[in-house]
């Protein structure tokens, strides 16, 4: 996150972030490199690294509203994690093609690693009110009713939005804000 034009000024406060895979490659068509990321989020959650206010995972990308009192290490931690969990993963069931383009998709200043998942940053943006909050959580929900997935936010299994309409999501969500 150091490269990251956007700087974080609020640590402690909810920011909406993006995590982009590279190239956006379709990874998270697989349940199992979505396990990474909610493993990883509930790890965070557990160890009081970060607040989660709402989430979305969609193919090759994901939003989430989240606290830390050291939100960029965090997110680094996060993305550092779940990066070298995915290609594991795929070393392991012989993904050649997809590792392939994250090997070509590879910055060039990278020179510790073979591979990169993730887009460099994830443009936090400050969540200055509840009405942005209710902007920006209606906007990460719908995503995937946007891409014709799904009827109703709801249906769409990694999503906060079963939580906020009442419903057992797949992770603890805080929605007191």
């Amino acid at each position: 996150m150091a490269k990251d034009r956007y700087r974080i000024k609020l640590n402690n406060q909810p920011h909406f972030a993006t995590c982009t895979v590279v190239n956006w490659l379709p990874i998270f068509t697989r349940p199992r490199s979505v396990d990474i990321l909610l493993e990883s989020l509930r790890y965070l959650q557990l160890s009081n690294d970060l607040v989660l206010y709402g989430f979305v995972i969609m193919e090759n990308h994901m939003h989430f509203i989240i606290s830390s009192v050291t939100l960029p290490h965090t997110i680094g931690r996060f993305k550092s994690f779940t990066a070298r969990k995915i290609i594991d993963l795929l070393i392991e069931k012989g993904e050649k093609g997809i590792l392939q383009q994250l090997k070509r998709a590879k910055l060039v200043h990278k020179v510790d690693r073979e591979y990169q998942v993730w887009q460099e940053g994830s443009h936090p943006v400050l969540i200055q009110d509840r009405d942005m909050m209710r902007q920006r959580l209606g906007y990460m929900h719908n995503n995937p009713v946007r891409r014709g997935y799904v009827d109703v936010p709801e249906h769409w299994r990694y999503s906060s939005a079963r939580n906020y309409a009442g419903e057992a999501g797949l992770l603890e969500i805080c929605e007191s804000w």
